[in-house]
């Protein structure tokens, strides 16, 4: 019986060589491809143009650090109570990328993506506005948020937003999911009787629709983002450490109180 073959264009080794998507590694990707030019080309095993990678990298730089969110604050706890596994405490923060923090990048994309693909696309602003409404009016009939519509902090309007849709612009990458994005952003108010800001984590899910990126991976962009800002929060506790103070604020302020069992 023959051996079984994997195969893969990712990486493989042999005694002298180790190749990468069909480069050399040592001399033709090691100091000549920007990680962030590497990480697109791993997920589409295609070497993305210039105004791709600017795009994509300016997502990785949007969602890397927002301070101390859960994600952050558990990492540096978790570091507390387990210096010894670093890798812990980056999994720990990691695994916070959900519904309210990170995870928002893919839901964006996803909805937007949805949407589009019952769709015949407009071919002038006004033409969007409309597909927009109607978006925001079946969301509202099914009592369902739209992803990437309100911020907790930002709430006149996101400073990430604004950056990507020019970068996007400046790059000619501002697509369809960017397209249908800004026309919700303008449109909503007539659905909900209120401005909510477009937010940053929603852009970034927009743009990397409209890169081609696959949808199933989109959050996983934006844990390799966050996963270099958690490193940034690990060296800043090494520095300054806060954890033990965030634990103390906790534990010496608790207050018991009687059993309340559920009826």
């Amino acid at each position: 019986m023959p051996d079984p073959a994997y195969e893969t264009a990712l990486g493989s080794s042999t005694k002298d060589k180790i190749t990468l998507l069909g480069q050399d590694l040592a001399e033709d990707v090691m100091g000549s491809v920007g990680f962030g030019e590497l990480a697109f080309w791993l997920a589409t095993q295609r070497r993305p143009a210039k105004g791709e990678t600017r795009v994509f990298e300016a997502v990785l730089a949007a969602l890397a650090d927002h301070g101390f969110t859960p994600t952050a604050i558990v990492t540096r706890l978790t570091y507390l109570s387990a210096p010894d596994s670093v890798q812990g405490a980056l999994a720990a923060g990691l695994l916070g990328g959900g519904s309210r923090f990170l995870g928002v990048t893919e839901d964006c994309g996803r909805f937007l993506h949805g949407v589009l693909a019952g769709a015949e696309l407009p071919t002038d602003e006004a033409g969007w506005d409309a597909l927009a409404l109607a978006t925001v009016e079946n969301r509202r009939a099914e009592k369902k948020f739209v992803p990437g519509l309100g911020h907790h902090v930002h709430k006149d309007g996101d400073p990430r937003t604004r950056r990507l849709f020019a970068i996007a612009e400046e790059e000619g990458l501002r697509g369809p999911h960017l397209e249908l994005f800004a026309a919700i952003g303008r449109v909503h108010p007539r659905v909900l009787g209120k401005t909510l800001p477009l937010n940053g984590a929603g852009v970034c899910g927009a743009a990397l629709a409209d890169l081609g990126l696959p949808l199933e991976l989109l959050r996983g962009f934006a844990l390799l983002a966050r996963t270099a800002g958690l490193i940034g929060q690990l060296a800043e506790e090494l520095r300054h450490p806060v954890a033990n103070d965030i634990f103390l604020s906790v534990d010496l302020n608790n207050r018991p109180v009687p059993p309340d069992p559920e009826s």
